[in-house]
């Protein structure tokens, strides 16, 4: 299938490893043009030099309202704008009498308020056949043990989404989100390991998973290529799980 990247131009952040860079790999080997970003310049042009000539890194954290900025970048190096994934790392995790008043407000900083500046940065820019795509959480649907923050934020920003999708629908703009569970990445083994014995956390979870096993990097990035591209025109308002079957309900 001809997914229609060629020469699109999107805007990936937090996509210097995990789930981000898994997803600008698939949209520039399908043709695409990207500006990734992460907090640390050095490795976002690390990130870039690696995808090749259609990827440029730019140091950005979402966080900060100069982040919107990325749009122009976009712009200005590839001469269009056709979508945002936005990604950013996992918050703090915790239980409810863990967490403090800081990791909070630093977590809504980037997690929540930040992916709403960019998506709304977004909007404005983008024309018909345009997109925004949320990384977001298997939390979204059901609270993860040990991850309250998460637990959360995410579902608040799936509502947004889903809110934007229908403001944006009349222009042709559509909004998706996407739901990890366990996929193989830096941030799931580190999960792991606070149990103290990494290995066995793994193994139970797997149990837990219909299909018995983690996804990989590759396979979450390829489905954000899918729905980030032409071919999925008819998708919006959708909050895709990639997860294995993790999630029980329909």
């Amino acid at each position: 299938m001809d997914l229609g990247l060629k020469d699109r131009v999107y805007v990936v952040t937090g996509a210097t490893r995990g789930l981000g860079y898994a997803s600008a790999r698939e949209l520039t080997a399908d043709g695409a043009k990207v500006v990734v970003t992460g907090r640390d310049a050095a490795r976002a042009a690390e990130a870039a030099a690696s995808l090749g000539p259609n990827a440029v890194g730019v140091a950005a954290d979402n966080a900060d309202p100069a982040a919107a900025t990325l749009i122009a970048t976009a712009k200005e190096r590839f001469g269009r704008f056709d979508g945002i994934l936005i990604s950013v790392g996992g918050p703090a995790p915790g239980a409810a009498a863990d967490n403090t008043d800081e990791q909070w407000a630093t977590a809504f900083e980037s997690v929540f308020l930040g992916a709403v500046r960019l998506a709304r940065a977004a909007a404005g820019e983008l024309g018909e056949g345009g997109v925004i795509g949320f990384v977001l959480s298997g939390s979204v649907h059901e609270p993860i043990p040990g991850l309250t923050i998460s637990n959360g934020l995410r579902p608040g920003l799936a509502g947004f989404a889903k809110s934007l999708s229908v403001d944006l629908g009349p222009r042709g703009i559509r909004v998706v989100g996407l739901l990890p569970a366990r996929i193989d990445t830096d941030r799931v083994r580190e999960l792991d390991a606070l149990s103290g014995d990494a290995g066995a956390a793994r193994t139970a979870n797997e149990s837990r998973i219909p299909l018995r096993r983690y996804g990989t990097p590759e396979e979450f990035g390829r489905t954000a290529a899918f729905v980030l591209s032409p071919a999925a025109s008819y998708l919006t308002g959708l909050m895709l799980p990639v997860d294995g079957g993790s999630r029980h309900g329909f």
